[in-house]
């Protein structure tokens, strides 16, 4: 019995390990080609990923996206590009305001009649040009024949008076006459002088000369005409004279204007009046046109305009030519200061590469875009605080070709 029951234990144990054995096997093998299976998956992956990035280039640095731009001395010269060493300079700060020619009002003359008359001559019309003393109209007046004819009664009373004074003098010294009749005689021919010289002192208010005086006192001309004179070399800029009109004292029959110099007025807001000063530089350049000018501001003016608030800065401009006309606009630029700086560069090498600002620096046979800090600048320059050092050759001119040259490299590098 106990033989038996030995047998069947060992018999059990047999098949348990033959058991055990067989599963062992099945997990290995299974576990074995679990893994063979996610090597293969992820090997066939990574083959489609590499013929993906080689397909679209993503993945791949192209080796001509990096680098200067290259380009042969020919391109370079079509193109106008100009290279230059960075060096330093002084960089001006300047301000630009609005202005306007005007006629200069030193050199304006309201040209108005001295007595009231009716024009019976008409000279001089819009933009004649007029000799100093050229008569430009003729008017008949009744008040200047009035004034006349006082004048040539007052000049025969003083020649009676000075004949009688002389006769007096003679019989006074042979102790014919007396003295008191001597005394009563000067005092007549004294009072003829006077009234003498008030009727010519009326006629040179009228504005008559001693040379119309004496043809008016030969009655060379007619005691009823008055004749408008230039008083200096200008051009008629405004005229209200006609044949027939009647014309008086608070007329404006010309407006005589010397165009050889005009004024330059400038418009400083309020915020720049304190930068501006009597001396500074000036440039001007005409609005639609190409015409320049310097000059010097002369005087600023101590009240602000009531309705703009800006503050007037006055420019006396030469204009022999005549190409500055009243009532131009121009653009001015004053001259604040100068400032040494270590690097300077025309605004022109100065571009714009995503948002930043960059300057194309020459390196073996190509253009490098180059980030640099900007500090102060003008219209024409800026200065460079960092990135370019003095020496370095870069490109002054034609950067804008090669700002459109660099953008064509990089959307040919995203395809």
């Amino acid at each position: 019995m106990n033989s038996i029951r030995s047998g069947q234990i060992v018999l059990g144990l047999i098949l348990g390990v033959a058991l055990g054995a067989g599963g062992m096997w099945r997990f290995t093998r299974s576990a074995a080609h679990s893994h063979l299976t996610d090597s293969s998956a992820a090997h066939v992956e990574d083959e489609c990923e590499q013929e993906h990035a080689d397909e679209h280039g993503h993945d791949h640095e192209d080796e001509h996206a990096d680098g200067p731009l290259l380009l042969s001395d020919q391109a370079v010269r079509d193109n106008g590009i100009e290279v230059v060493a960075a060096a330093g300079g002084e960089i001006e700060q300047t301000l630009t305001l609005p202005g306007e020619i005007v006629l200069n009002a030193d050199r304006v003359a309201h040209i108005v009649p001295r007595v009231a008359g009716i024009v019976r001559r008409v000279d001089k019309n819009l933009g004649d040009e007029v000799a100093a003393g050229e008569v430009m109209a003729v008017l008949e007046s009744r008040e200047l024949a009035d004034v006349k004819a006082a004048y040539l009664a007052a000049q025969q009373r003083l020649a009676l008076a000075e004949a009688n004074q002389k006769s007096a003098a003679e019989l006074h010294a042979k102790k014919i006459m007396p003295d008191l009749e001597f005394l009563t005689i000067e005092k007549a021919r004294a009072e003829a002088e006077i009234e003498f010289q008030a009727a010519a002192n009326k006629l040179h208010a009228l504005g008559v000369t001693e040379l119309r005086l004496q043809d008016t006192a030969t009655q060379a001309t007619s005691l009823v005409l008055y004749e408008l004179q230039a008083p200096f070399a200008g051009t008629v800029v405004d005229k209200h004279c006609a044949l027939g009109e009647v014309l008086d004292s608070t007329t404006d029959a010309f407006v005589l204007a010397d165009l050889s110099t005009v004024w330059a007025t400038i418009s400083v807001y309020p915020q720049d009046v304190p930068r501006v000063r009597v001396g500074q530089p000036v440039r001007f350049r005409a609005a639609g046109d190409d015409a320049t000018a310097t000059g010097t501001i002369s005087y600023l003016s101590p009240v602000a305009n009531e309705t703009s608030r800006t503050v007037s800065a006055r420019v006396d401009l030469p204009n022999a030519d005549r190409r500055w006309r009243p009532g131009m606009f121009v653009t001015a630029t004053i001259s604040l200061d100068r400032v040494p700086v270590p690097v300077l560069v025309p605004r022109a090498a100065l571009q714009r590469v995503k948002g930043a600002p960059v300057v194309f620096v020459a390196e073996g046979a190509g253009f490098e875009p180059r980030a640099v800090s900007i500090g102060r600048e003008n219209g024409t320059c800026v200065e460079i605080v960092d990135g370019l050092r003095p020496g370095e050759r870069y490109a002054a001119q034609g950067a804008v070709m090669l700002k459109a040259e660099l953008g064509k490299r990089e959307a040919v590098h995203e395809h």
